[in-house]
């Protein structure tokens, strides 16, 4: 049975099209590995949903978790890669940006706990650097990194410039109850940037989704006398679709049925459940609730140990094909924004839905639809976008000094004014 289970799991992978072979990414290369967060390691049960972004002198460390669904344990070992801000390999050495031996051995696990899918669970702290910039974990077995299991990437900042954002209404009228603009006000004062135009690099992203990154922002004013930089366009490239409050499902439970699930059977060896059917909802009105902004959460109220455990659940998603024109794809966190082979959907002749079926682990996992275009993930046609939908957004400042060898994240702010979060 097992086997028949590992025959629903999938790997999980950020690739785009488009990306070169060098850029490195969030990838699982293996089947068996599950479950694959990397959060601030707090008190805090919230802090599972942060982005993996700390500052250089923060005391808290990054923690990578994931499952590995096996019988016994292998042996694991991890390394940290410095990247430039494409995510490709910078040009420090490795001695330049950490104070030990690159090469650390992966050893915290422990067992699941009568579940039906046996599993092993590990925990990595990572350590601490010496740089700012775009970071990745890489873990692989057997101190072999032909055999790599994960890469995972992260950021790291110094906050040497300080960074104002806003969240405004679009400067172009006929998007301004769906989008939503983000404006920024960067002071260079604390640091020598001879030529802040061209210099200094401005990200933002969505919801901590990759692929619908804003870059290459041209600054509207330059005040060298006041040492800062704005960017508050007119052309919408510092706009977002807003989108609409996430849809969930609530796996927190496997002898009943938590919101949103339809059913739930407990075999002796597996865990099956049926997401209620969910309908395309383009013109209907904005409804606000509380949700994780594409993320997902590992816990249950059946049980004390999350991590050790909780289930994992065969869960069946289903979409109306009501109005529906093409293969639609279910987008979030749960399938690493779609970039997984199970994120397209198929339709049921039967049912007259589309399905995907995932391996979760017992949690509250938040999802959407879309369809896939040239440009990325098409949400709108089926979720609908309104300029009141909570989001979280994040703007990253990369410098590259004279004579530098890097690409530093010199600015980062994490702006969410409206922050509603289960």
């Amino acid at each position: 049975m097992l086997k028949r289970i590992l025959l629903f799991t999938f790997s999980i992978s950020f690739i785009a099209q488009g990306y070169s072979q060098n850029v490195l990414v969030d990838k699982v290369f293996e089947d068996n590995i599950q479950s694959v967060r990397l959060f601030p390691k707090t008190q805090d049960f919230g802090s599972q949903m942060s982005s993996p972004a700390i500052s250089l002198q923060a005391a808290t460390p990054l923690l990578l978790s994931f499952d590995d669904i096996a019988y016994d344990p292998d042996m694991y070992s991890a390394k940290i890669i410095h990247c430039d801000m494409d995510w490709t390999p910078s040009d420090l050495k490795e001695n330049d940006y950490l104070d030990q031996f690159n090469e650390f051995n992966v050893n915290d696990y422990n067992y699941s706990i009568d579940t039906r899918i046996p599993y092993i669970h590990f925990n990595f702290v990572l350590p601490r650097v010496t740089k700012s910039g775009n970071y990745v974990v890489q873990v692989y077995r057997a101190r072999d990194t032909d055999q790599t299991i994960i890469t995972k990437r992260f950021m790291v900042f110094d906050n040497s410039i300080q960074v104002g954002a806003k969240v405004v209404p679009p400067s172009q009228t006929e998007y301004r109850r769906k989008q939503q603009q983000i404006n920024l006000n960067i002071n260079y004062k604390a640091r020598e940037v001879l030529d802040p135009r061209n210099s200094l690099k401005v990200l933002i992203r969505q919801n901590q989704r990759w692929d619908n990154q804003k870059s290459d922002l041209v600054p509207t004013m330059v005040r060298e006398d006041l040492k800062t930089v704005e960017y508050q366009l007119f052309d919408g490239s510092n706009s977002f679709f807003a989108g609409n409050e996430f849809r969930f499902v609530d796996l927190r439970y496997v002898r009943a049925r938590g919101n949103n699930v339809a059913k739930v059977e407990m075999e002796e060896d597996v865990v099956f459940a049926e997401v209620m059917t969910e309908k395309a909802r383009p013109n209907a009105a904005y409804s606000q609730y509380l949700d994780l902004n594409g993320q997902y959460a590992i816990f249950n109220f059946e049980r004390q140990n999350h991590d050790l455990e909780g289930e994992y659940i065969l869960a069946t998603f289903n979409l109306s094909a009501e109005g529906i024109k093409e293969t639609p794809y279910l987008v979030g966190s749960l399938t690493n924004w779609g970039f997984h082979p199970d994120a397209k959907m198929t339709l049921n002749s039967k049912t007259k839905t589309y399905q995907s079926t995932l391996l979760l682990k017992q949690g509250w996992y938040d999802y959407q639809f879309a369809y896939k275009s040239s440009e990325g993930w098409d949400m709108s046609p089926i979720e609908g976008d309104h300029f009141e939908t909570e989001n979280e957004y994040e703007v990253f400042v990369y410098f590259r000094d004279v004579g530098s060898r890097y690409d530093e994240l010199v600015g980062y702010i994490n702006v969410n004014p409206n922050k509603r979060r289960l």
